[in-house]
């Protein structure tokens, strides 16, 4: 049996949790904040409740992957509910294309081909399953090597290279908007194809080929809801992992790594305290481990190899408490830009600012447990952003009235474009890149860490066996990266490279 210290209650480090200590480890959990989940949060207000992090769940095939190996069903815990329609899209007049709304059907192919012809024209439809039938061949050369396996750095490049066919079909050196012009003629439809870039904080103009993966996965496995809110997807793998004997700690901040011999022997607390431990798991970003919790000659070598990746975009959320209802509306709405180029420029941008035109998300089940009663709606509204900071590519969101002034603007676009609740808010809660930095430790509040912009990018983002033996890293930040699926994947791997006690 080995002494597990796992420094992050994020959903990672919880999964990650209940695995090793089914395994037999003595697993302890120290969360630096009042409480667990990292960015799977949660807000209430006046009956109000809003998920505050993830709003979907895809490949829920990986959690009950994980409820089965820790000995209980997912569904005994959670109530998981198809999303359908998935999204309803805004398309607007582009390259002489009227403006257009599409509802995207929850996993069937012939359905979603039925609804982009008649929404965007004959032909969209074979045009989109012409492009799946590619990302399905990248699923199938990329899921067990690169997204299930612990990654080897540059040496995954040259294993790939062995493959001739491999290395053809997920063209790494191909980006997914160029993917997307050899397939799809329409603009809309690139347009659509873009936005799965930014489900890992990447620009798919620079993001790789290999991203069409995301549609891929969403459109062939589903879109589900966790009744109640995503929250409760935490909550379940929370108390799974008590249930097999891990401790989790909150308000138990980690001020260092230690080291014995150049291997890890445990955790130092803020407060002076010492947790001995065999083994770290660190579901703190990588950026926060290797530049801070470590000493710098240890940790200098990992943290340069991140300063050479660019940072995911973050997102400006607004939390709005509405009265009335929205006939007709969907789970989640997806308003575009007419120069979506223009939004990705802002965020990624060296002089980096708020997207003046940006895509907005809507969030909105129609979920009782999240309102206070039926003539009442809780809408999550997100936007992406530039993350916080002073420097080349980041924005001070702290600035006075920036935050309210841009919460503003928002709301005008969304009225500009067909959603216009601004007569019916009673009041609203507004959310920064600095305010998710500040509540979750994420540096700049990049939502994804590393984003995947550029050809090496995958391999830029840091290992789950980190160069210290013992040490480990899980979450978002850590391979295979964020989101949902990916996160546990990571704690998958990691408890496979730690082993059974």
């Amino acid at each position: 049996m080995a002494r597990v210290v796992v420094v992050g209650a994020g959903l990672g480090g919880l999964a990650v949790a209940a695995r090793l200590a089914t395994a037999g480890h003595h697993v302890e959990v120290l969360e630096a904040a009042p409480t667990w989940g990292g960015k799977l949060g949660t807000w209430s207000r006046d009956g109000f409740t809003f998920d505050t992090g993830p709003s979907l769940l895809t490949l829920p095939a990986v959690y009950r992957e994980l409820f089965a190996s820790t000995g209980r069903p997912l569904e005994d815990v959670v109530d998981l509910v198809p999303v359908d329609p998935v999204a309803r899209y805004r398309f607007p007049a582009v390259d002489g294309h009227d403006q257009a709304w599409l509802d995207v059907p929850n996993a069937s192919r012939p359905a979603l081909a039925a609804a982009l012809d008649h929404t965007l024209g004959p032909g969209a439809g074979a045009d989109w399953g012409r492009f799946l039938d590619r990302a399905h061949a990248i699923w199938q050369a990329t899921r067990e090597p690169f997204l299930e396996s612990p990654l080897g750095g540059t040496r995954e490049l040259l294993r790939l290279a062995r493959h001739t066919s491999d290395v053809r079909t997920v063209a790494p050196w191909r980006t997914l908007r160029g993917l997307g012009r050899d397939h799809l003629r329409d603009p809309r439809l690139r347009m659509f194809l873009d936005r799965y870039a930014t489900y890992s904080g990447s620009d798919p103009r620079r993001a790789p080929a290999a991203l069409a993966v995301v549609p891929y996965v969403e459109q062939t496995f589903g879109a589900w809801y966790v009744r109640g809110g995503l929250r409760r997807l935490g909550q379940a793998v929370h108390d799974r992992a008590v249930e097999r004997g891990a401790t989790v700690r909150t308000d138990a901040p980690v001020a260092a790594v230690l080291l014995d011999g150049g291997r890890v022997s445990g955790v130092r607390l803020e407060d002076g305290s010492v947790v001995r431990a065999d083994v770290v798991v660190s579901d703190a970003d990588a950026r926060t481990l290797y530049g801070e919790l470590l000493p710098r000659d240890v940790g200098g070598r990992s943290l340069r190899r991140l300063d050479r990746a660019t940072p995911s975009l973050s997102g400006f959320v607004l939390l709005l408490a509405l009265r009335g209802r929205t006939p007709d509306l969907a789970h989640h709405t997806v308003l575009f830009p007419a120069d979506y180029d223009a939004e990705f420029d802002a965020v990624f941008g060296r002089d980096a600012r708020s997207v003046d035109d940006p895509t907005v998300y809507v969030s909105a089940p129609d979920d009782p447990a999240l309102r206070p009663d039926d003539d009442h709606e809780a809408w999550f509204v997100l936007v992406n952003a530039p993350r916080h900071g002073a420097g080349p590519g980041a924005t001070d969101w702290d600035l006075p009235f920036r935050a309210s002034t841009y919460a503003d603007r928002v709301l005008e676009v969304m009225a500009a474009r067909g959603l216009d609740v601004r007569d019916r808010v009673l009041w609203r809660e507004v959310r920064t890149p600095a305010d998710l930095e500040r509540a979750t430790g994420s540096p700049g509040g990049a939502i994804y860490g590393t984003s995947s912009n550029g050809v090496r990018a995958a391999f830029l983002r840091p290992g789950n066996a980190s160069p210290v033996p013992g040490l480990f890293l899980v979450g978002g930040s850590a391979h295979p990266g964020g989101g949902l699926p990916l996160v546990g994947l990571s704690a998958a791997i990691v408890a496979r490279l730690v082993g059974p006690a």
